[in-house]
C-alpha cells in the first residue's frame, strides 16, 4: 500500500512541493512586538473578552471551558496568526450574591472578593490562562467609567424613573434584594421559594407576591414600602438593535443568534439598573445618592475598566479612530448571551459615542459532570483548586476540555472517557508519533536532521496535511474550536501511516539508497512534529514547551499560514527525546470518579438514618410509616433552622423515595384481584 492511492489532485501536489520548498513560515524578525498591546493602523486588530466569572464561587470545569479556556485557545490562535491581539477578563465582584456569600462566611463582601479573587487567579494561572491583563470590577477604574456611562446615557434621554413596591426589613433597615427574602410560593404553596424563583415549581416570581415573606438575615417579616428606581430605555432603542443584530449576527454562534432572536420576537420592554444596595457601584445623581447600579448594568462595563487598568491608552481599543479596524469576539456560556447581544449594546448605542460593538459572539452550551451536575456543597464534580491536586497535567484537562467542548448541545466532562481519549489520541496517536519519529532521528542521524528528497509519497503526504491545516485555519476562523483539536490529531494520524508505511526500520538496513531514503522519512516526520507544535499551541501550551526543547527550537519562533514548509533545516540538531503523555490505568479513574462522586448518602442510608433501623429490618408498613413520620420531622426541622437548601434536599429526596417504597409495600401486602384489574380494565376500553 502507498500514500499514491490516495486521490490527490495534480494542483495539489504542485503546491505542496513549491511551498515546501520557496516559503518560509518564520515570523518578520524586523517586526517588534510592543507593550501593550495596542491595535495598528493597516493591521488586523482582534479584542478578545470572555464573560467575567462571578467572584463568589469556585468555578467548575464547566465554567471553565464555556468563558475563559475558550477566549484562551482563541486568543493564542489570533497571537500565532500575527494579529494584534488583546485578551481581557476578570471578576464580576458586585451584587447581591457577593454578599449572600459574605454573611454565610461571616466576612464583608469586599473580604469576600478578594478571597476568591485570589483562588480564581491561582485556577486560571494552574490553567495557563494568557490574559493580557485578568482585573476586577470593584477597581476605581471601574466606577469611573461605568458613572461615566451612565452619564452619556442619561443626559441623552435614554433613562426614565418609575416607583418599585419592594419589600423592606424594619429590623436590617435595608431594602431586601431578591436573593434576601424567602417565603411560602403564591403557586405550589412551597414553603421555601426565594425572592426571585420556587424552587418547589420552578416559576419566576416577584419578592412582594410571597406569603408570609421572611428576610434571610433574621427571620423578621418585612414590609411593602415603594421606592424610585432608574430604567433603561431599551425600547428607544431597539430599532437600531434589530438592524444591527440583522447585520451582525450572521457571525455570532447559533445559540446566541436564536437566544437574542426569541429576546426580540416580542418586542423589548424598559429595565431596571438600580438597587436599594450599598455593595454596589453609586448612582451619581442627588436624587438616587443611596442607591447602586444593578450588577448586570455595570459588568460588562468592566471589559473596559480592566483594558484602562491594562493600559492608559484603552480607548484605543475601545473608541477607535475611524480607519482602525477593531474586530471584537466575545466567549460565554448561553445564559451570558442576552446580557450581551441586548443590555451592553443598548447601553453603548444610548451614549451616542463611537464605542466597539462586538462583532462575534460565541456561545457554548452547558458542560455536565457525569450524569449529571456540578455541585460544589455535595462535592459533585471537579472544580478548579481540585484539577491540579488529580495529579493530571494541565493540559491534559485543556485537551479533554476541548475535545468534548459543549459547542452546539450540552456535554458531559467523563473520567472514563478521559482516560480513554488521553490513551488513544494523546498517547498512541500525537505522543506515539512524535517519539517515534524523534527517537529515531536521535539513534540513527545522532539527532540531526538529514537531507529531505521528496518523492511521490512525500508531496502526497504534505498536500493531504496542507488539507487539514487549511481547514484548521477556516474552523478556528470561527472559533470552531473543537473542530480544530480534531484536524491536529488527523495530521498525527497521516504521520503514523507514513512512517507505517515506509518503514524506516527496515530501510535504515538496507542500500545505501534506502538509507537516504529512511533520512528522507525522518527528516520529514521531524518537521511534521514541528508543524504539530506550532498548531498545537492555543490547546496545550505545556506541551508545546516540552516539544520545543527536544527539538531544540523556539516554536514561537514560527507564524501558522496555509501552507507547510521547511521548519527544521538539514543540519539542525534536535535536542532529548522523551515521552510526552503517560498513560491513564483504569485503577487511576476509578478513584478520581469516587473522589468527586459527592458527598450526600443514598436514599437508602438515609433511610435507614431517619428510622433507625437497618433497611432489611423495614419489612412492615407499619415501620415504613413510621420512617417516614421521622424523615418528615427531620425535613422541618432542617428547613426551620435555616440550614442550605443543599443539607436538606437530600433528605427530601430520601423522604419521596421512602413514600415510593411504602406504595410498593402495601401493593405488595394488598396485591389486586383478577377480577378487580378485569374491572379497571374495562372501564378504559374505548368503544367505536
Amino acid at each position: 500500500m502507498s500514500l499514491t492511492t490516495v486521490e490527490v489532485d495534480e494542483f495539489e501536489l504542485l503546491n505542496a512541493k513549491n511551498s515546501w520548498i520557496s516559503k518560509s513560515c518564520l515570523k518578520d524578525i524586523n517586526r517588534v512586538e510592543c507593550q501593550p498591546v495596542l491595535p495598528v493602523k493597516g493591521e488586523k486588530n482582534v479584542l478578545v473578552t470572555s464573560a467575567l466569572p462571578y467572584v463568589n464561587n469556585v468555578p467548575h470545569l464547566g465554567n471553565i471551558i464555556g468563558c475563559v479556556l475558550s477566549a484562551d485557545v482563541f486568543a493564542r490562535y489570533c497571537r500565532l496568526r500575527g494579529w494584534n491581539t488583546l485578551y481581557i477578563s476578570g471578576t464580576d465582584e458586585y451584587g447581591t450574591a457577593t454578599e449572600t456569600k459574605a454573611l454565610e462566611e461571616k466576612l464583608t463582601p469586599q473580604q469576600i472578593c478578594d478571597k476568591y479573587f485570589k483562588i480564581h487567579s491561582e485556577i486560571y494561572t494552574w490553567f495557563n490562562i494568557s490574559f493580557d491583563h485578568f482585573g476586577r470590577t470593584t477597581s476605581p477604574k471601574q466606577t469611573e467609567i461605568v458613572q461615566e456611562i451612565f452619564k452619556e446615557v442619561h443626559n441623552n434621554g435614554y433613562t426614565t424613573t418609575a416607583s418599585m413596591e419592594q419589600l423592606l426589613c424594619e429590623n436590617c433597615d435595608r431594602f431586601l434584594a431578591d436573593r434576601f427574602v424567602e417565603g411560602t410560593c403564591p403557586l405550589c404553596k412551597y414553603e421555601d421559594a426565594r425572592g426571585d424563583q420556587c424552587d418547589g415549581c420552578g416559576h419566576l416570581i416577584n419578592a412582594t407576591e410571597l406569603l408570609n415573606p421572611r428576610c434571610k438575615v433574621c427571620q423578621k417579616t418585612p414590609v411593602v414600602r415603594s421606592s424610585q428606581q432608574l430604567f433603561l430605555n431599551l425600547p428607544k432603542v431597539e430599532a437600531k438593535l434589530n438592524d444591527w443584530v440583522d447585520k451582525s449576527g450572521d457571525d455570532w454562534s447559533y445559540n446566541a443568534k436564536v437566544i437574542t432572536k426569541s429576546w426580540l420576537k416580542d418586542g423589548l420592554k424598559e429595565r431596571c439598573i438600580t438597587r436599594d444596595l450599598k455593595w454596589g457601584i453609586p448612582v451619581p445623581l442627588e436624587d438616587f445618592k443611596s442607591k447602586v447600579f444593578y450588577v448586570w448594568f455595570d459588568a460588562p462595563i468592566g471589559y473596559m475598566s480592566m483594558s484602562a487598568a491594562y493600559t492608559p491608552e484603552w480607548r484605543k481599543w475601545w473608541q477607535p479612530e475611524d480607519d482602525t479596524k477593531i474586530t471584537y469576539y466575545q466567549f460565554m456560556a448561553k445564559d451570558n448571551v442576552p446580557f450581551h447581544s441586548v443590555m451592553f449594546p443598548v447601553c453603548l448605542f444610548s451614549t451616542e459615542q463611537n464605542y466597539t460593538m462586538v462583532n462575534h459572539i460565541m456561545a457554548t452550551e452547558y458542560l455536565n459532570y457525569e450524569d449529571g451536575k456540578f455541585s460544589k456543597s455535595r462535592g459533585i464534580g471537579v472544580f478548579g483548586n481540585d484539577a491540579q491536586d488529580t495529579g493530571l497535567p494541565a493540559d491534559v484537562f485543556r485537551f479533554y476540555l476541548l475535545f468534548v467542548r459543549p459547542e452546539s448541545q450540552d456535554s458531559s466532562f467523563s473520567w472514563a472517557d478521559l482516560a480513554t481519549k488521553n490513551n488513544s489520541e494523546l498517547l498512541n496517536n500525537l505522543g506515539n508519533f512524535c517519539n517515534r519519529a524523534l527517537s529515531f532521528l536521535e539513534k540513527f542521524f545522532d539527532c540531526v536532521i538529514p537531507e529531505i528528497k521528496l518523492g511521490n509519497d512525500e508531496l502526497t503526504l504534505l498536500a493531504l496535511v496542507t488539507r487539514d491545516l487549511k481547514e484548521y485555519l477556516s474552523m478556528l476562523d470561527k472559533a470552531k474550536l473543537r473542530d480544530g483539536l480534531r484536524l491536529i490529531l488527523s495530521i498525527s494520524r497521516h504521520g503514523n501511516q507514513y512512517m507505517q508505511l515506509q518503514k524506516p526500520w527496515v530501510l535504515i538496513k538496507g542500500s545505501n539508497e534506502e538509507k537516504i531514503r529512511a533520512g528522507t522519512v525522518i527528516g520529514l516526520s521531524c518537521n511534521l512534529v514541528c508543524l504539530l507544535a506550532v498548531m498545537l499551541q492555543p490547546y496545550m501550551p505545556q506541551t508545546v514547551n516540552i516539544i520545543g526543547k527536544q527539538l531544540n527550537i523556539d516554536i514561537s519562533s514560527f507564524l501558522l499560514n496555509n501552507f507547510v514548509s521547511v521548519f527544521l533545516p538539514p543540519g539542525h540538531k534536535i535536542g532529548k527525546p522523551a515521552p510526552l503523555f503517560e498513560k491513564i490505568d483504569p485503577s487511576v479513574i476509578n478513584q478520581l470518579k469516587s473522589r468527586f462522586a459527592g458527598k450526600q448518602k443514598s436514599p437508602e442510608k438515609e433511610l435507614a438514618m431517619a428510622s433507625g433501623l437497618d433497611l432489611k429490618q423495614i419489612t412492615t408498613v407499619e415501620q415504613m410509616e413510621e420512617a417516614i413520620s421521622k424523615q418528615g420531622d427531620t425535613v422541618r426541622q432542617l428547613k426551620q433552622s435555616g440550614a442550605q437548601k443543599s443539607e436538606w434536599e437530600p433528605y427530601v429526596k430520601a423522604l419521596l423515595e421512602m413514600k415510593k417504597s411504602l406504595e410498593q409495600m402495601k401493593l405488595a401486602t394488598n396485591p389486586i384481584s383478577i377480577e378487580d384489574l378485569e374491572e379497571e380494565i374495562s372501564k378504559q376500553v374505548i368503544v367505536i
